[in-house]
C-alpha cells in the first residue's frame, strides 16, 4: 500500500504509542479519583498540558483537551456566539472554504439572526488582508469574531494569520483559527499568531484518533461547552482520554521540533511530483504552489471524475489519495474549496489530492508517478466529457 492521505489522518508513531502503553494497561485510573491509580493519571495529564504549552509557547491554562478539531472550532464559534450576544455584536468573518466543522456551525448562527461575511479566496486560494479590513464593521452591533483556517485541508494554502490576528486585535474582534493542518507542517507559536482561540487535532500529526484540544487566551472568557462535570477547569465535562492526551502531548513536541526536518526530506519529493504531473495533459495545480503547506499538492485532472480516479488507483496499486476532504468523501457534490477558487463544475470533480507525511518515501511516489498516467489514460479513454473537451 501507498498511503498519500496524510491530511485525511495520520498512522500513529511508534513514539506515540509507546507513550500511550502504559496508561492502557497499567495506569488506567479515572484523573478524577483520589487513590494513587487515579492521582497517577492526573498528574499524567498535568505534565502533558505543561509540555503542551511549552511546546506551543503558551500557559497551561490555556490548554483545554478536546475529542478532535471539530469540537474545538465548535465550541470556540459557539462559545464566542453567546458572548457576543450578551455585547449586541452579530457580525462574524470568516472565508468560503472553511472546514465545514467551521462552515456549518456558522450556518447555525445565521439562522439565529447573526450575520457572516464570507471573504473570496480567490484563485490561489489565500485570504487577503485587504479584504478583512473592508469587510469589518466598526458600528455598535458591529464585528464580534474573526474565524479563518491557518491551512486549508483540501489545497494546503497557507493563510497569512498573523497579520489577520493583528488587525483583528486591534479592532476588538475575538480571532479564532483552525490550525488542525498547519501543526507539524510549519512552525505554531502561539506567542506571535495573534490568536485568542486555536484548533488542534491529534491524528492530523501521528497521534490517536479522538483527542484534541482548544487554545483560549487568558484574557477570553468562553464558559463552559460540555456540562457535568469538573474536568478541564469546569469548562469541559467528561473522563479525560488520559492515554489519548499523553500520546498527543508526545505528537505534538515531535511535530514542533521536527518542523524543518521534514520540509527538507518531503520538498523534493513534492517538486518531483509536481513536475512529473504537470507534464500530463489538461492538468491543473489548485491553489499557490510556492505558499502552501509542504506535504499538500492537489490537482485537477480535466474529463476525469475524482471518484473513479480513487478507486482506479487503488485498485491498481493499492494508492490511497483523496479528493477533497474526508468530512465529505461520501458527497457527490464537488468540493467547496475547489469552487471558492473559481473551478468550474466539471473542472472540480476531477480532483486528487496527494498529502505525503514523514513516513512517504522517495519509492513510493516513483511507483505512483508510474500508476497515476496509466490511470488517468484510461479513464478519459472512457469518459464522453474527455471526448468533448477535445472536441470529438
Amino acid at each position: 500500500m501507498i498511503y498519500l492521505d496524510n491530511a485525511a489522518t495520520t498512522r500513529i508513531s511508534p513514539a506515540v504509542r509507546e507513550a500511550m502503553e502504559p496508561y492502557l494497561n497499567d495506569f488506567y485510573g479515572n484523573a478524577s479519583s483520589i487513590y494513587s491509580l487515579g492521582t497517577a493519571s492526573a498528574k499524567a495529564i498535568n505534565k502533558a498540558r505543561a509540555d503542551i504549552a511549552e511546546a506551543l509557547n503558551c500557559e497551561p491554562r490555556e490548554i483545554y483537551f478536546t475529542s478532535g478539531g471539530s469540537e474545538s472550532n465548535n465550541w470556540a464559534i459557539k462559545g464566542t456566539a453567546k458572548l457576543l450576544e450578551k455585547q449586541g455584536k452579530k457580525h462574524i468573518i470568516s472565508s468560503e472554504f472553511e472546514h465545514h466543522a467551521v462552515l456549518h456551525v456558522l450556518q447555525g448562527l445565521e439562522k439565529i439572526g447573526f450575520e457572516v461575511t464570507y471573504l473570496p479566496v480567490y484563485k490561489e486560494g489565500i485570504v487577503r488582508v485587504s479584504d478583512l479590513e473592508k469587510a469589518i464593521r466598526d458600528n455598535p452591533n458591529g464585528t464580534g469574531l474573526c474565524t479563518i483556517m491557518h491551512v486549508n485541508n483540501e489545497i494546503g494554502t497557507i493563510q497569512p494569520i498573523s497579520e489577520i490576528g493583528r488587525i483583528c486585535r486591534e479592532r476588538g474582534i475575538i480571532f479564532h483559527t483552525d490550525a488542525v493542518q498547519a501543526l507539524g507542517n510549519i512552525p505554531v507559536d502561539l506567542s506571535t499568531m495573534n490568536a485568542d482561540l486555536v484548533s488542534l487535532s491529534g491524528h492530523k500529526i501521528h497521534a490517536q484518533k479522538g483527542i484534541g484540544l482548544l487554545y483560549i487566551n487568558k484574557k477570553i472568557k468562553l464558559g463552559s461547552f460540555i456540562e457535568g462535570g469538573a474536568q478541564e477547569a469546569g469548562q469541559r465535562a467528561g473522563t479525560e482520554n488520559v492515554a489519548g492526551i499523553v500520546g498527543f502531548c508526545t505528537a505534538i513536541s515531535d511535530a514542533v521540533s521536527n518542523v524543518e526536518t521534514k520540509r527538507e526530506k518531503l520538498l523534493p519529493l513534492r517538486e518531483k511530483l509536481y513536475s512529473e504531473i504537470m507534464k500530463l495533459e489538461k492538468v491543473h495545480i489548485n491553489g499557490d504552489y510556492e505558499q502552501r503547506v509542504v506535504n499538500n499538492l492537489n490537482f485537477s485532472f480535466e474529463g476525469v471524475e475524482g471518484e473513479a480516479l480513487l478507486l482506479s488507483l487503488d485498485v491498481a496499486a493499492k494508492i490511497c489519495c483523496s479528493s477533497g476532504s474526508a468530512c465529505t468523501s461520501g458527497s457527490l457534490d464537488p468540493s467547496h474549496v475547489l469552487l471558492a477558487l473559481g473551478l468550474p463544475h466539471e473542472v472540480a470533480h476531477g480532483s486528487l489530492r496527494i498529502s505525503m507525511s514523514q513516513y512517504t518515501t522517495e519509492a513510493e511516489i516513483v511507483k505512483f508517478l508510474e500508476i497515476l498516467p496509466t490511470v488517468i489514460e484510461k479513464l478519459r479513454s472512457m469518459s464522453p466529457l474527455w471526448e468533448r473537451i477535445n472536441g470529438k
